[in-house]
């Protein structure tokens, strides 16, 4: 009997190694003060009824992308790009790189690049007496994405 494949412990990415990375306006921000951020990408599907078939199918028929970052509250990048839109109704899209790379790992770096992201939300401003640290959640939107730099692939042990 062959031997079952497994994961190297060493090919699990650490999730403190990697960057963030957003260009605005041509302007390339290194997004230091990011301490998670995810990326989804929702199908949207139709429910199909198929004569002579009690079940319901799907089909898919388009697609959304979301996502969320928490940070550290320490730039005012992203409420100066809100203030804008308040107050001149001027809207800001930018992509955001953002690329594993753990360097004990076997599996090399990936690199997704979230084309024209859009802020849905920011604390204008923020206070905690109870926190030692201030972070804050941002959420937002995409319009596409890019696969720059894959995994190799998992070779196991």
């Amino acid at each position: 009997m062959a031997k079952r494949k497994t994961l190297k412990a060493w090919d699990a990415i650490n999730g403190a190694e990697g960057r963030c990375i957003a260009t605005i306006d041509g302007d390339v921000e290194d997004m230091i003060y990011v301490k998670d951020v995810e990326a989804t990408v929702e199908k949207e599907k139709s429910e199909i009824k198929v004569l002579g078939q009690t079940g319901t199918k799907h089909k898919a028929n388009g697609w959304k992308g979301k996502g969320k970052m928490t940070m550290y509250y320490a730039t005012s990048l992203f409420r100066k790009m809100m203030a804008k839109y308040m107050d001149e109704g001027i809207d800001t899209y930018f992509d955001l790189l953002i690329e594993n790379e753990d360097p004990t790992s076997d599996i090399g770096k990936q690199t997704i690049i979230l084309k024209q992201v859009n802020i849905d939300d920011i604390n204008i401003a923020k206070l905690d007496i109870g926190s030692k640290e201030l972070d804050e959640e941002l959420n937002f939107t995409f319009n596409g994405a890019e696969i720059r730099n894959e995994f190799d692939e998992v070779a196991g042990e």
